[in-house]
């Protein structure tokens, strides 16, 4: 599965027809749809869909056409999410109508092309599930701790400081989990 962290922007004419697709982590939808509201209060549709996945890693999709004929527009965007298996993401099209119809193929082609042209164009990475993990130390040892998070590729800013030891909350991959765990079974 892919995910990505940035928001991403794309514009595509058809017939007129102006598709600007923006594609971002599924924490931002929210505030990029209202956000969009305000910047295209012109634009014809505010076509949306997303794709992620719950707290039981169950996926979750979701989409509306906003008012272009139903299953022409976010399934077709939900349709390349899917294909290229994509996890944690919104697109959002704008569409400004230039005047001449698309009919339902042409939207269901224009919706898609645009989605998969701001998602080829989009930093992504590979999406791995994570789980929380605590563990405790005394502080002594938190310079190795730390140490051996970076190489890890860990961020480590959730920590509490107690009386005689730092407690640890981390977001961690099986793998991470994994060689950490080896890790601290030395000490």
């Amino acid at each position: 599965m892919q995910t990505l962290n940035d928001i991403n922007f794309c514009r595509y004419e058809i017939k007129k027809s102006i598709f600007i697709a923006y594609a971002a982590p599924i924490s931002e939808f929210d505030a990029l749809r209202a956000k969009l509201k305000v910047q295209h209060p012109k634009a014809a549709h505010i076509v949306w869909a997303y794709r992620g996945l719950n707290e039981y890693s169950q996926i979750v999709e979701n989409g509306s056409d906003d008012g272009e004929p139903k299953g022409t527009s976010a399934q077709s965007i939900l349709n390349v999410l899917r294909g290229a298996e994509f996890v944690n993401i919104c697109v959002l099209v704008v569409r400004y109508f230039g005047g001449v119809k698309l009919g339902t193929g042409g939207l269901v082609r224009a919706y898609g092309t645009a989605a998969k042209i701001v998602l080829d164009e989009a930093k992504t990475y590979f999406y791995e599930q994570k789980e929380e993990f605590i563990f405790a130390c005394k502080y002594a040892f938190v310079p190795r701790a730390e140490h051996f998070l970076q190489k890890l590729g860990v961020e480590f800013e959730n920590r509490t400081f107690g009386f005689d030891e730092v407690v640890w909350h981390l977001q961690l991959t099986a793998r991470q989990k994994e060689e950490l765990a080896d890790f601290l079974a030395q000490f």
